[in-house]
């Protein structure tokens, strides 16, 4: 998950942990009947106005990122499959320079012909 999502959804799941925690508490002073239970319970409406903002966001950051630095994905076998071939590309272009400036093709130019 990229960070700005990330950062998003941690946000969202601690304004809905307080809702849920203000939520309980309303309800437990409703059934006390403390003079506290409106205040809390016009709280818990806006908690919960709030953290349905808040998860729309984790959606909209997601949409925004995904169209913004696309798709992020496990690398698939399309991928995989262009990866082994630059592999073998560059290991067949290290044994071509390799073994075109080898000793033995060295001695054969120059002539030295006395070990072979």
């Amino acid at each position: 998950m990229p960070d700005a999502v990330r950062t998003s959804a941690v946000r969202a799941v601690l304004i809905m942990s307080l809702t849920l925690i203000q939520a309980m508490v309303a309800f437990l002073c409703t059934l006390t009947g403390s003079w506290l239970a409106f205040p809390m319970v016009l709280g818990g409406v806006a908690g919960t106005v709030v953290a349905t903002w808040s998860v729309l966001d984790v959606w909209v950051t997601r949409q925004v990122w995904n169209q913004r630095n696309g798709v992020v994905s496990v690398p698939s076998s399309t991928a995989r499959r262009m990866r082994r071939e630059r592999r073998r590309a560059r290991r067949s272009a290290r044994t071509a320079e390799r073994d075109g400036t080898g000793i033995r093709q060295r001695r054969e130019k120059s002539g030295d012909l006395s070990r072979a």
